[in-house]
């Protein structure tokens, strides 16, 4: 008789989905969330050294709150430069920032308030404009119109995926989703969870360095399965267009989400 225990399922070999780019598989949140932070860690040091700053563009939700936490509190992550980044948003609803489903006022009370970013270097969608994506594209663009031609782009932006396929404020069959010669734009229409959004477009998103994908929990398997098998497009399913150009993608999951993608 065999004195050998079964294999524990916690620390099994993760079978991950084939899914374009490269994918990170880890066992639960914090194994995930240090593998992003390291990731995200390198980048913004790099391009401080190359460019002299870092822009950073990110989403909000209750997956990638936890890790904005973690990026304050693990002394891994203290050497962030943010003293040279810019923040940008990835996307917004077009709700005041005292709403509580308002991304950037979660992002500013959790990394804003505590990272030392200068005031100026921190960019919130201008909600109550009338034309905020005019507005947003403006700013974005004589923000990097100071780097050289070519480098003119997003380092670093970190997406989720939804559990219908949208990924920023991309979703399906909406019309911001054939803009090709914006930056930013607007989404609105049945398939948009209300209200409606600002979102940076996949031209801004395709054109930067590194696109993080986050996604986590069981209840994402039946759509990173159905994104693995690439039967769809990116009009039924947006995450589809998320295709950098010169630069990298990358997935970063736990264990729930891989399981039930199987």
């Amino acid at each position: 008789m065999s004195d050998l225990l079964p294999p524990d399922p916690a620390t099994a070999p993760i079978e991950p989905p084939k899914l374009r780019g490269r994918v990170q598989a880890h066992h639960d949140a914090e194994e995930v969330f240090d593998a992003l932070g390291a990731d995200m860690f390198a980048q913004a040091v790099a391009c401080v050294n190359r460019h002299g700053e870092f822009h950073l563009a990110l989403s909000g939700g209750k997956t990638p709150f936890p890790f904005y936490e973690k990026l304050m509190v693990d002394p891994r992550f203290r050497g962030l430069p943010w003293q040279n980044t810019h923040l940008w948003m990835v996307d917004e609803r077009r709700i005041g920032f005292d709403d509580d489903l308002n991304n950037y006022r979660h992002i500013h009370e959790i990394l804003v308030d505590h990272s030392g970013i200068p005031a100026e270097n921190v960019h919130p969608m201008p909600v109550e404009d009338a034309t905020p994506d005019v507005t947003y594209e403006r700013t974005l663009r004589e923000a990097l119109s100071r780097r050289p031609v070519g480098q003119q782009r997003l380092d670093f932006v970190l997406l989720g995926m939804g559990d219908n396929g949208h990924t920023a404020s991309l979703f399906p069959h909406t019309d911001v989703l054939k803009v090709r010669d914006r930056l930013v734009g607007l989404c609105e229409g049945p398939t948009v969870t209300p209200p409606p959004r600002i979102t940076l477009t996949y031209p801004a998103l395709n054109a930067a360095r590194m696109v993080a994908v986050l996604v986590m929990g069981a209840g994402k398997g039946p759509m990173l399965k159905r994104v693995a098998a690439g039967k769809d497009d990116y009009l039924e399913l947006p995450i589809l267009g998320i295709e950098p150009i010169g630069g990298e993608l990358r997935w970063y999951l736990d264990r729930a989400a891989c399981e039930a993608a199987k």
